[in-house]
Parts: structure tokens; sequence; C-alpha cells
């Protein structure tokens, strides 16, 4: 009892400088502290998101919200000066926070990247309060930034030096692959711990009940009222509005679901759900997606011999009254937020798709995972810009039992076991055969994807966060706190 007493005396900040609610892996960090390491945590990040309510209800976790700095002004007159300066800013809000704001704390747990000036704010704190420096590499920042300014710029090589001399300060290191970790010892002088990435408990196949008052809830977005027609959005539609009803005979549909008394089944005539998550950066290049799902519905047109002449409306009027073919609708769900958001949308609405719908939009921390448990499949166009790190989406999605197509490069297989839980692409043409392939006789007869999802179950049940932490990340924290 006294030992426990004493621990739960400790504690540890876990730091971000970015929107904590869009940081899952650092969510976790703090949660697995506080439940599993008997520690109070304090989460010093910038504001955006919400958090999952597992961590803003906690009793022993608290959360210290940073102002976001933004200098669009200077940042039009020079683009060099604007980052200088609000690196300098972030620096001094940051060692105010962790120096002052918040009670000392054993340890400081911060997510890299960023780098600039964190790694250094978190260091000189740790000093100053003679508390411990702990690094969770996602990433390499230096790459990120290689992508808009190219490898050999000098603010790119700066930025190299700056993480790795920061980083060596360190009193000790996690990272998300094998890969990430050789490089870190090969060409950095630091030795990491790989802590892979798993999902939480709350990331599961979703029950029927559940993906029935999900697609209720999001009735509106997927079809808007004052939204153009397309496949999805016929204009046929009930009004599907779900009203929380005790009564047994009253029915109550969506645009998948059907319910009647308490028998709630899945429309056979229903799209096909593809869902991805991006952030909307140059490191995912959306138009892969938007690419591949035009080669669908040209190429479902031509083996189905489909009439370009044909009206769409009539299309999808015969669609809307349950016609079922060999190839389903594809309503591609896209979540997330991000700078390239607004430039892709309009890509979409000039897209000529008969078949084929996309919606975006952002769910809230509960919701989305719900969302991946309902879907049939999962896209991943993360390439990585150092081609050490896994897409925490992927994850997830496994999680829920989702299988996924993602995109190909150096260290993927170490999350995707093709042919076993999903499936890589190189090209959009791929992507597409992977489509094609995958939703052949969509719901009943298509046993490529029922294969690949019983793999992404298997991979679910298989591990979770919580013990992965255990294993892993919880004797490198006890040894560096102790």
């Amino acid at each position: 009892m006294a030992s426990t007493e004493k621990k739960r005396g400790c504690r540890a900040a876990v730091v971000v400088l970015g929107d904590i609610g869009r940081s899952p892996r650092m969510q976790y960090h703090a949660r697995s502290l506080a439940d599993q390491e008997n520690l109070l945590v304090d989460i010093v990040a910038n504001g955006g998101s919400d958090p999952h309510v597992s961590i803003r209800e906690h009793h022993s976790i608290h959360i210290y919200q940073m102002g976001s700095v933004h200098l669009k002004g200077l940042s039009k007159i020079s683009g060099l000066l604007a980052l200088v300066v609000k690196a300098a800013i972030q620096f001094v809000i940051l060692v105010w926070f962790l120096c002052v704001k918040i009670p000392r704390p054993d340890a400081f747990i911060v997510q890299n990247p960023p780098s600039v000036p964190t790694l250094a704010a978190v260091k000189l704190s740790s000093w100053l309060r003679r508390s411990k420096f702990i690094i969770d590499w996602h990433n390499f920042g230096y790459t990120l930034l290689g992508l808009s300014h190219g490898r050999n710029h000098i603010i790119v090589k700066t930025y190299r030096w700056f993480e790795s001399y920061f980083g060596r300060m360190a009193d000790g290191s996690l990272c998300v692959t094998k890969a990430m970790q050789h490089e870190l010892a090969e060409n950095w002088g630091i030795k990491a711990t790989v802590l892979y990435d798993q999902p939480p408990e709350f990331f599961h196949p979703t029950s029927m009940k559940e993906k029935h008052e999900l697609f209720c809830r999001l009735q509106n977005d997927i079809c808007p009222p004052n939204g153009a027609f397309d496949c999805i959005h016929t204009g046929n539609e009930k009004s599907f509005r779900f009203e929380a009803s005790n009564e047994l005979d009253h029915p109550s549909d969506s645009l998948f679901t059907s319910q009647v008394g308490n028998d709630i089944f899945l429309k056979p005539n229903r799209p096909a759900l593809v869902v991805s998550s991006t952030s909307w950066t140059p490191d995912e290049d959306f138009s892969i997606l938007l690419q591949a799902a035009l080669m669908y519905d040209r190429r479902v047109s031509g083996v189905l011999g489909e009439d370009d002449s044909i009206a769409e409306e009539k299309l999808w009027s015969d669609i809307s009254k349950g016609e079922q073919q060999l190839y389903p609708r594809l309503l591609f769900i896209i979540t997330g937020k991000g700078p390239e958001k607004a430039k892709y949308e309009q890509q979409i609405k000039k897209l000529k798709l008969r078949r084929v719908a996309f919606r975006t939009m952002w769910l809230s921390a509960e919701d989305y995972p719900l969302l991946l448990g309902s879907a049939d499949l999962g896209v991943s166009l993360h390439t990585s810009s150092s081609g050490l790190d896994l897409p925490m989406k992927v994850v997830d999605m496994f999680g829920c039992g989702l299988p996924v197509c993602a995109a190909s490069y150096s260290c993927i297989k170490e999350l995707v076991k093709v042919e076993k839980n999903g499936l890589l692409f190189s090209s959009p043409s791929e992507l597409a055969d992977e489509f094609m392939m995958l939703f052949k006789g969509f719901p009943d007869k298509c046993e490529s994807l029922k294969s690949l999802k019983d793999g992404a179950l298997a991979t679910s049940s298989s591990s979770k966060w919580s013990t992965e932490w255990e294993t892993h990340a919880m004797p490198l924290i006890s040894e560096i706190i102790s």
C-alpha cells in the first residue's frame, strides 16, 4: 500500500506541440501512465480537437492547453523570418508551461516531430526542473520539412542537426518500427525501444445495433438535404431520421440498415462502405484514390455493358429501387482535417462518377472507431516522409476488424500482411484492380474480402495497446523515473 501511495505521488508530463485530439498515441501514453504506471499525468498541448472521453474525464489526467501561434502577416513578408519568430514564441510558451504552469514532473515524454523548438524546450525544462527527458519518435521532422523544401535545403539540414543533437540528449527513447530503431542506432547514435502502435480497447468490431445507430446519426452527412444528387443521394430516399423509441414494431431505416422491432439487418442492396482517414498533407497523395475510384467506375460500366448514353438519374433511380448487380456502388467516407482538404474537395466535385460517391467529414473520437467497425474496407494512402514509420490509421482499422488496402513503401509489411489482413498497391490502377477483385459479388459472394476480414479480426484479437505498452514502454519508463 505504501509503495502504491508513493508512486501515486509521482507525475509525468506528456508534451505535444500540436492538437492533442489528433495525437492518439500520446493520448494512449497518458492513459497508460495513469492506469498502468499509477502516475498523475499532465498533458501539455495545443487545442483544436477534443481528445477521447476517457482522457477528458480521467481523474488522474489534467490537460493544459497552449495557444497556437499564427503569423500570417509576417509570412507574406518573409517565410523564413516567420518560421524563426514562430519557433521562438513557441519555445517561450512551452518553457513557461513546462516550468511554471504545471507541477514538477518526474519525467517529460515528448512527441517528435515536431522537433523545433519542442526538443530544446523540453530539454531545458527537464534540466531546470531536474526531471527525466523521454522522446517518442513517431517520424523524423526533417524528412517532413524536406517534402516542401527538398532534402538538400539548408533549412532541412539545419533541422536535421537540431533533431539529432537534442535527440541524443534524451534519457530514453521509444520509436514506432524496427526500421526506425535501426536508423536511430546506426546513424544517430540513439538507442530506442520499439513500441508498436496497437489499438486501445475502444477500437473493436461494431455490433449491428451500434452500426444502425451510427448510420442514422450520420444520415444527414451522407445524404445532405440540399446536397447534389449522386449514386448515394438520389433524391428518392426516405427520411432516415433516427429517433430513440421503445416501440418494438416501429421501423427505422438508414442507408445501410433496417430495423423492424428488435431485429436489425444490413440491406442487401446497400453500397460498399470504404473508409480512409487522412491529414490532407503532401505525404499522402489523395489523387491516387480519386484516380482509382474513377477507374473502378469506368471498369464496372464496361463489365456490365452499360451504354454511356443512359442518364445517370435513371441509373441511380434503378439502384435506389433495389436493383442488385455484380459490382456495388462504392461510398468513400474520408475523415480528417488538413491543409489540402479544400483542394481535393474541388477535384471530387469535377469527377463524373456513376457508381462511386465521396463524403468528407470530421467525426468525434467516440464515433470514429464505430465508423471503422461498420465499414467494409479501409484505404491508407500514407507513404511516410522517412519511409520508417507506420500509419496509425491502419492499426485502428485492424483493431476494428477492418481489412486494408495500403500504399506500399519500405517498412509497411511490418504491419500489413499481404493477402492475410490486407493488400498493398503502388499505383491507382493496382488499387482499382483490388476494388474490382474484393467487391465482386458484394455483399454475399465476395470471398476474397471475407478472407481479408477474417485476417483483420485475427489481428484485432492478437494484441492491444495496454499489453504492448506494459511489455515494452513500462520497463523503460519505470527504470528512467526510478
